[in-house]
């Protein structure tokens, strides 16, 4: 692939992936970096791939999984699966810097998935602390109100949300060079909504919800404590409650932000002030942020003993030996 620069253009960071020549090509370059980059990408593109189809699978094989709560966990496995199918390899093809210097269909393609898949994500991941919530928070009334019907609905939503904010994206993209005036206004209050809605917002509320889940359950486990526990044993086995509580929530909330804040703030920065920022430390941020398709799988379904014995069934190939839909997982 060969790409003319313009002279007056021409960035002095270079992508280790690329190299320009004394005319001014941008051109391939297969150097040794590279080539591990590649390597360490395509194994993270597999890792993301094989564990969501994990999940993906056992969620559509065995009946016991078949819940409202699990159906939004296969529409999150769905999007990262998508996100390690298509995203992984057309980041990896079209890099940071080569769609600097080449806006055209190929990168146009990248941004769109790239938008709708992890858009898609999030709002899963939203979808998901919603169902916890009532799950923990109001217990009585979680069947009737997380029924199936809402929980599709739910689906639903979180994927035209993303359509409508990648929609959005690429028209801004398309007119952004001929806005002038009210158009151009237009376009920054696009972007300016398309960043709330596809992280900010959800973010914000998703650690409204699980602070709220975690004050509630420290306080259900409390209660048991003081009205049933009378043994030293009793308490004990609650404070192991109180701790795997705490700690499945720090981390589903701390991997998250750890995986997206510094990309989107990193992305608000550069969209609305004149700040550098090494275009290494761009392309990390953006890799930071893919990974987050890669560990869902691990977050959302190692916790829970039924996945880890769905697993063990589907990699030891047992589910072909025969009919196994209606086991019962511990």
């Amino acid at each position: 692939m060969e790409i003319s620069i313009n002279r007056t253009n021409v960035l002095t960071e270079i992508h280790p992936c690329y190299k320009l020549d004394v005319s001014y090509l941008l051109t391939s370059n297969p150097s040794t970096i590279c080539v591990l980059f590649h390597i360490f990408l395509g194994s993270l593109s597999a890792v993301t791939v094989c564990g969501n189809l994990l999940v993906i699978i056992s969620i559509t094989y065995f009946k016991q999984l078949h819940t409202p709560t699990n159906y939004l966990i296969l529409s999150l496995a769905v999007a990262d699966l998508l996100v390690g199918v298509l995203v992984f390899p057309l980041t990896m093809a079209f890099s940071t810097t080569l769609c600097r210097y080449y806006k055209e269909l190929g990168c146009k393609v990248r941004s769109t998935f790239d938008v709708l898949l992890c858009t898609s994500s999030i709002l899963n991941l939203f979808c998901i602390s919603i169902d916890r919530y009532y799950a923990v928070c109001q217990p009585l009334t979680y069947r009737a109100k997380l029924n199936s019907h809402v929980v599709v609905l739910m689906i639903l939503m979180s994927w035209g949300v993303s359509a409508l904010i990648a929609t959005c994206f690429i028209i801004v993209g398309i007119n952004q060079e001929l806005c002038a005036g009210a158009c151009l206004i237009f376009a920054l209050m696009a972007y300016i909504f398309g960043l709330i809605f596809s992280f900010y917002l959800p973010a914000i509320v998703m650690l409204g919800i699980y602070l709220k889940i975690f004050l509630v359950a420290q306080r259900q486990a409390r209660s048991i404590r003081n009205t049933t526990c009378q043994r030293t044993k009793c308490g004990a086995t609650v404070s192991k409650m109180e701790r795997k509580a705490t700690k499945t929530l720090a981390i589903v909330m701390g991997i998250f932000l750890m995986s997206w804040l510094p990309f989107f703030l990193c992305t608000t920065i550069l969209s609305f002030s004149h700040v550098y920022v090494p275009l290494p430390l761009i392309e990390l941020l953006n890799w930071l942020a893919l990974s987050n398709s890669m560990l869902n799988p691990f977050i959302y379904a190692f916790f829970y003993s039924w996945f880890r014995s769905a697993f063990r069934m589907i990699i030891s190939g047992k589910i072909i030996q025969g009919d196994f839909t209606n086991s019962k997982l511990l």
